[in-house]
């Protein structure tokens, strides 16, 4: 059973049984939204990409960063499935995966910060049925969705992350609203959040 998180809840990341999650995966989907009037109709939705990114950090110091780019972290514990110029999942499947194997994570990451950006420069007003969703990647479970909302102004979000508490992970959706086409342009903003 999924969990609709809301912006700053946090959820453990442990089954019921007790046991911890070994491996888990990040997925994002996306739309355009409909374009109005008369040319819009004519030539249809815009494409709009979105990029999904993992920052990884040890404390406040970032580390490493897998996003289109760099699609495998360098101890191969985080992995970007690859670029999604288009969306068009939205409600439906994921446009962009990362996956996390939670058990090959260097003990020093104790942060893993998820972000989404709108690589084209459009805003989340343009943009439909945006989210982004945690999932037992052992089973297939979904664990949590988080509806990525807002509108207005913004060029890309931080979604969410996933932080060490005692010997287990537990996530936090963020759902902060922030502007920038890249992961780099949104470090200051992150940082507010470790």
């Amino acid at each position: 059973m999924s969990v609709d998180l809301g912006k700053g809840q946090q959820i453990s990341l442990s089954k019921s049984d007790g046991s911890a999650l070994s491996s888990v995966r990040m997925g994002l989907g996306w739309q355009a939204a409909p374009r109005k009037g008369f040319l819009a109709r004519l030539t249809g939705p815009r494409e709009i990409d979105l990029d999904a990114s993992a920052l990884l950090f040890a404390g406040r110091e970032p580390v490493e960063v897998v996003f289109f780019r760099h699609l495998t972290s360098d101890d191969g514990s985080v992995r970007h499935t690859g670029d999604n110029l288009t969306g068009g999942a939205g409600a439906g499947g994921d446009d962009e995966t990362i996956l996390v194997d939670l058990g090959r994570v260097p003990a020093r990451i104790d942060q893993i910060v998820f972000t989404v950006n709108s690589f084209t420069g459009q805003t989340f007003a343009e943009v439909q049925n945006a989210f982004c969703r945690l999932i037992d990647e052992t089973t297939g479970q979904e664990l949590a969705r988080y509806t990525l909302s807002g509108g207005g102004t913004s060029t890309a979000q931080i979604m969410a992350k996933l932080h060490r508490v005692g010997g287990g992970w537990q996530l936090k959706a963020i759902g902060e609203p922030a502007t920038g086409r890249t992961f780099q342009d949104l470090m200051p903003a992150v940082a507010a959040h470790l």
